[in-house]
């Protein structure tokens, strides 16, 4: 038998867990911006498969920014941005 792990976005990691970059889904998600140019900005920014990422923070209120540590180096992504990255929670 084997196990499939068990994948969420990024959006939805809890503050002060981490996790490992799967993958970055390309999407359409906004009308100013085109999807692949929003993942391949994610992917410059080091959001990338087998990256470890750690939740910092979420703003108040709405929960939006999200701060997300990557490497040594810590970002603010909109919710809608940090759902398009597949993560493994560990």
């Amino acid at each position: 038998m084997t196990l499939v792990p068990t994948l969420i976005n990024l959006d939805a990691l809890a503050v002060g867990k981490s996790g490992t970059v799967v993958n970055i889904a390309p999407a359409n998600v906004h009308e100013t911006e085109d999807g692949a140019d929003l993942a391949r900005r994610l992917m410059e920014l080091g959001f990338v498969p087998g990256e470890r990422i750690r939740m910092l923070k979420r703003g108040l209120p709405g929960g939006e920014p999200l701060a997300i540590k990557v490497g040594n180096a810590t970002f603010a992504l909109r919710r809608f941005e940090a759902a398009l990255i597949a993560v493994q929670p560990e």
